[in-house]
């Protein structure tokens, strides 16, 4: 077969930064369609799950990840399934701001050896995480999440199953995160609640609704299975002797998978390993309080094959054909990490797909490197059958972005000619302004955002940018910075139906983390990167902000609902500059005039584009009222909020600010 190419990448002639695949066992048949060969193998899938018991993150993870044993290049994904996550009231509200500490943890060491957070989903304490390297981030599409409570009835989140499901390469792949009820007795209670999750966990699409509609199934978490009738002298006897086969025929996950229908088809590897649970916090030690629990293999990891794979992939994709094959190269637990009662298990896995959709839904060329601005422009071609949207849009990345919104700059992915260059499968063309480049030198990669699949549909392989710093450059940024800084912890509350392509992304200090599902009508700065050692920093530290905030006029005409892009965005696009310009207003004599000269007419359109009008009608209104309000002798607010603005007129007698 040949080299995975990043038919992603636009750049023909340069080698992808992969490893190489395993040969083929028969010769690639010539052919035109997107389906390049047969019994692609993708080089592995890692899979993780660890019961934290709210403990805070460890220092370094990388043994848990496998990423210190020299076979990094040869992981392509990355699942993570979390269990126990603190969740008490005042760390769930921390972290709906914030992103949590252990996601950040995992993106800080996954960034650097070029994996991309794909998709998270989180149901109170049980997170799932899905990364994948870069140059796959195309062909990862049809992504949904799901998540089923079954604690309380089905009224609570503590126990439960979340799932990330998206098509690998024209594949449907699920990944399924479950906590099931504890204790030895309650092992029909956990069938019933797996059960539950099954069938009520459905996806949207043409094929693969249900989770065991996937053409492979991951099932992994705090399964909370136990060993059956012996005794704890017995089981810790055969663990110190290292006999643990005599442990397996009372595993009540080993005895289930031969008596219930619902595990009927699921496969694990040989537990090789001591029990996971449980032990003493901070030792090696199982456990010694006066409740002496029985050691168990609690956390678990299996997979199951779909008989039969006849299901479409989205985007036009060619059927799946044959049977895949799954291989597992290891399946351990990590005594290293003693911050849990539970042990961390790690299982890695060599996927056969019988086929391989290699050809992206949109390929990106740009040059080698841009060494002056007039260079970035952007030519991009769509597939046959590619759904694009208006809000569309390229990112600029620099290398070891974290995930899809941890972009430098964008521009949109222009609207005007985009039907007539699908329709007549011609290249389009954008530019990014002279003000939206990085200076300096450094290595980066573009991207096309897909706003109807929230999913890149193209990348490149990394490229130079090579811009001079000049002095007036450097002065403004800056000024901006240090403006920034001033406000940088702001809380700012936006439409929860913004269209602009990243809710949580600010000029000075980027977001580095992605937007929660329920709160993407939240932006905040810093992210917890910028703040220091602690990853979830406390919202009590926000300072004020400025004194002095411009009205911002948006353009009428082409808005959505919410949107804020119009026919302007696109002939800004057709300039050599290729930026978005916004209006500012100034007072003159207690008249408003526009200036399109001011450094503010040029602002990030990510600290912009979200604001509804009606809320920026409503700060304007406020800062008139607070200017008379100086001018009688009250004092101003220090601290102005988007939602408290009508407590903003009061004197210092009468109390102190929102």
């Amino acid at each position: 077969c040949p080299r995975r190419s990043p038919a992603t990448t636009s750049r023909p002639g340069r080698a992808p930064p992969c490893p190489a695949l395993p040969r083929c066992p028969r010769p690639c048949p010539a052919s035109s369609s997107p389906v390049a060969c047969f019994s692609f193998v993708l080089p592995s899938i890692t899979v993780v799950t660890w019961n934290v018991g709210t403990a805070m993150p460890p220092n370094d993870v990388t043994s848990l990840l496998h990423l210190n044993t020299g076979e990094t290049n040869d992981v392509d994904m990355i699942a993570i399934g979390l269990q126990e996550v603190n969740s008490k009231i005042n760390k769930r509200l921390k972290d709906a701001l914030f992103t949590d500490q252990w996601s950040e943890l995992f993106m800080d060491v996954l960034s650097p050896f070029h994996f991309i957070l794909v998709s998270t989903v989180r149901m109170q304490g049980v997170i799932l995480l899905v990364f994948a390297k870069y140059y796959h981030l195309p062909f990862l599409q049809d992504i949904q999440t799901d998540c089923t409570r079954t604690g309380l009835g089905g009224y609570w989140g503590n126990k439960g199953g979340v799932s990330v499901r998206l098509s690998i390469f024209g594949h449907m792949v699920c990944f399924l995160n479950c906590h099931l009820p504890a204790h030895l007795e309650k092992a029909e209670q956990r069938k019933e609640d797996f059960a539950t999750i099954l069938h009520m966990q459905q996806f949207e699409g043409p094929v693969a609704n249900g989770i065991l509609d996937h053409d492979l199934v991951f099932w992994f978490g705090d399964l909370n299975f136990r060993i059956e009738s012996l005794d704890i002298c017995f089981v810790k006897y055969a663990i110190d002797s290292n006999v643990l086969s005599q442990l397996w025929e009372k595993d009540q996950l080993n005895i289930a998978k031969s008596t219930w229908p619902v595990l009927r088809g699921f496969q694990e590897g040989p537990l090789n390993f001591p029990p996971t649970f449980k032990f003493d916090v901070g030792t090696n030690k199982y456990d010694s309080s006066a409740k002496k629990r029985k050691p168990a293999w609690t956390d678990r990891i299996l997979w199951k094959i779909k008989p039969t794979s006849k299901g479409l992939a989205t985007g036009g994709h060619q059927p799946s054909q044959g049977v895949l094959s799954v291989s597992q190269l290891c399946y351990c637990s990590h005594m290293e990490y003693t911050v849990s009662d539970h042990k961390p298990v790690a299982a890695i896995f060599a996927v056969q797909f019988a086929s391989k959709v290699d050809k992206p839904l949109v390929e990106i060329y740009v040059a080698d490197e841009w060494s002056r601005p007039e260079q970035a422009v952007v030519r991009y071609k769509m597939a046959v059958g590619f759904h694009r949207s208006s809000w569309d849009w390229i990112g600029l990345y620099r290398v070891g972005f974290r995930h899809p919104k941890d972009y430098v700059s964008y521009v949109w992915a222009r609207s005007d000619d985009g039907e007539r260059c699908l329709e007549k499968q011609l290249c389009a063309q954008v530019m990014f302004s002279e003000e939206a480049l990085p200076k300096g030198n450094g290595e980066y990669i573009l991207g096309y955002y897909s706003n109807t699949s929230s999913s890149i549909a193209g990348v490149t392989e990394p490229f130079q940018i090579s811009l001079p710093r000049s002095e007036e450059g450097s002065s403004s940024t800056d000024s901006s910075g240090s403006s920034s800084e001033e406000d940088d912890s702001t809380l700012v509350l936006l439409a929860p139906k913004s269209r602009s392509p990243s809710p949580g992304k600010m000029k000075r200090h980027r977001s580095r983390s992605p937007s929660l599902a329920k709160f993407q009508g939240l932006i905040l700065r810093p992210s917890s990167r910028d703040r220091g050692a602690s990853r979830s920093p406390s919202p009590q530290s926000r300072r004020s902000l400025p004194r002095n905030i411009p009205a911002i006029h948006l353009p009428q005409e082409g808005l959505g609902h919410h949107g804020v892009k119009s026919k302007e965005l696109g002939q800004a696009a057709e300039s050599s500059e290729g930026s978005l310009f916004y209006q500012t207003v100034q007072e003159q004599g207690g008249l408003r005039r526009v200036s399109a000269d001011s450094s503010l007419a040029r602002a990030d359109p990510r600290n912009l584009g979200l604001l509804p009008a009606l809320r920026l009608e409503m700060i304007d209104q406020a800062l008139g009222r607070r200017r008379e309000s100086a001018d009688q002798g009250y004092y101003p607010c220090q601290r102005m909020s988007p939602t408290r603005l009508a407590g903003c007129n009061t004197s210092p007698k009468e109390g102190n600010s929102p």
